[in-house]
């Protein structure tokens, strides 16, 4: 099996002085009513952290029971609380996509098998093998920005497997659609950073059937989702918020179209249909496009850390049409032609 960095995400790629295409986060603070909800907060610090209001507001924000919820610090501690509480004996991880699965799995010492999607036929989900009682997915995909169709996913159930449904990037969709929430036999796990701007924060959560979150609770240390997190949680639940929500989300879209058409005119080929807030793009040859663009003052993601890809890869984070002729502009210059790049 191909050795690849899994744990190399798209923060080591930025640094000072650079434009940041290379984190997935679309906002680059918080919005004021949810900066003012926290500061808010900062009193009850002295207290230990209590999720019960914020998982009720995720239970009903997805018309769901409580003990179907469990809020985490960040999407990413579900993975690691997944490859602790599961003893699969045959985990499958569909690549490529966003590599922490993978690596929780591997430290909770699980072998892991690897379904890789080929790029030639848009990422089409297929070739999971049918012994797998465990199988994680991204939706949109993480860093393909591929959205499969529900109707795919829920073909992957089978008794006595359960499958893994990254959505952490669903709400930048708008209508949420090919949602698999609230499916038995599946987890889905959401992420509040990336539309938000609070990375920082670590806030997410599970949501599965209540004998999984009871096991994943089992092993969740403890306090680990902190105060403002879960203030966060509430907040960002609330109709209000859901509806701003839905408002960057076709936002995102209009602005992923634009950097599309800049990115074809300049002939460079874009992958799949793209529906997350990144794309993913294929050079003709491995040579020196993303360290080119650092030296003009852009940071993008390298896609040679995801199994399934090389070094001719690059995701590509959506921003503002400003930003983006920016960089389009400096694509030019590392390119040496207007119309077309050398690899």
């Amino acid at each position: 099996m191909a050795d690849y960095d899994l744990w190399h995400h798209g923060d080591r790629e930025v640094g000072e002085g650079l434009v940041d295409l290379a984190v997935n986060v679309r906002l680059p603070a918080p919005p004021a009513w949810l900066r003012a909800e926290l500061a808010a907060a900062l009193d009850d610090l002295a207290a230990y952290p209590d999720v019960t209001a914020a998982t009720a507001a995720v239970a009903a924000r997805h018309s769901l029971p409580e003990s179907q919820v469990l809020v985490t610090s960040g999407a990413a501690e579900a993975f690691t609380l997944l490859a602790t509480a599961l003893r699969p004996a045959h985990a499958v991880v569909v690549h490529p996509q966003f590599t922490e699965p993978e690596a929780a799995l591997r430290a909770a010492g699980h072998p892991v098998h690897r379904v890789v999607l080929s790029p030639d036929d848009g990422f089409r989900l297929d070739g999971v093998p049918e012994e797998a009682d465990l199988v994680f997915v991204g939706n949109p995909t993480n860093p393909t920005s591929v959205l499969h169709p529900a109707a795919d996913l829920l073909g992957l159930g089978r008794p006595g497997r359960l499958v893994v449904v990254d959505e952490a990037f669903l709400d930048a969709v708008p209508g949420e659609t090919e949602s698999v929430a609230g499916q038995p036999g599946f987890v889905v796990l959401r992420s509040l950073t990336k539309t938000w701007g609070i990375a920082g924060l670590r806030a997410g959560y599970v949501l599965a059937d209540e004998s999984v979150v009871d096991s994943l609770r089992a092993v969740q240390p403890p306090w680990s989702v902190s105060s403002l997190a879960a203030v966060a949680v509430v907040a960002c639940c609330r109709p209000a918020a859901l509806e701003e929500a839905e408002k960057l989300a076709v936002a995102a879209e209009a602005d992923r179209e634009y950097l599309v058409s800049g990115l074809t005119a300049l002939g460079v080929e874009v992958l799949g249909e793209p529906r997350g807030p990144f794309v993913l793009v294929r050079l003709p040859g491995a040579g020196g496009v993303r360290e080119r663009l650092r030296e003009n003052g852009f940071a993008v993601r390298r896609g040679d850390t995801f199994p399934g890809l090389d070094a001719r890869y690059l995701r590509i984070a959506v921003r503002d049409r400003e930003t983006v002729d920016a960089f389009l502009g400096a694509w030019r210059v590392v390119s040496g032609v207007s119309g077309s790049i050398e690899g």
